[in-house]
């Protein structure tokens, strides 16, 4: 059974104050009463675009990756094909638009398998997670900052490199688990 829980906020905000913002992120401190009564701060990360991710997939199972440098990591990262969708666009046109940029793709049928919260501690963002199918190729339109390698591969082996650690980061790892299950779920048993 699951349990009962308040949605009332316990958290009391004494004082909000902007630290530093780009055109991507914004950063602020905020004095607060914690649940316990405690006084103190708390650091928010505030995203200005919706993480988008897409799993292609095509009729013989296979999937794509796009492999690039994470600055942030200093490491190479395997991800689904994925970026960052205007607040103020629909969350599928901005999927529509990534998956074209980074592996040259259209895609006829989208199914929208995922919302989450890539990291709710310290930030506000917000991911979709879209199933593509019945693919079309053409060509990629990567931006300047991106320098990214495309791998075609079966499902199933993506699947692995997430259960293997391969495949770390958070949106990726949601996304083909997702994706895995509702296909397995479709197949005539």
């Amino acid at each position: 059974m699951k349990p009962q829980h308040s949605t009332d906020n316990p958290w009391t905000t004494l004082e909000s104050k902007p630290v530093y913002s780009n055109p991507w992120i914004s950063v602020r401190e905020d004095q607060v009463i914690n649940p316990g009564g405690g006084q103190g701060i708390y650091g928010v990360v505030s995203m200005k675009n919706k993480a988008i991710g897409i799993i292609p997939v095509d009729e013989e199972g296979n999937t794509w990756l796009v492999g690039q440098y994470r600055y942030p990591l200093h490491e190479y990262s395997w991800e689904i094909p994925m970026g960052g969708g205007p607040v103020e666009l629909d969350v599928l046109e901005s999927a529509k638009r990534e998956l074209k940029e980074e592996t040259g793709f259209t895609a006829a049928q989208w199914t929208n398998i995922g919302r989450i919260h890539t990291s709710n501690s310290v930030t506000d963002e917000e991911g979709f997670i879209f199933l593509a199918e019945d693919l079309t190729a053409g060509e990629t339109e990567f931006e300047e900052t991106e320098d990214i390698k495309i791998w075609k591969l079966p499902l199933p082996e993506a699947v692995r490199m997430v259960m293997d650690n391969e495949i770390t980061d958070a949106i990726s790892v949601a996304g083909l688990l997702k994706a895995e299950k509702i296909l397995l779920t479709r197949r005539p048993k």
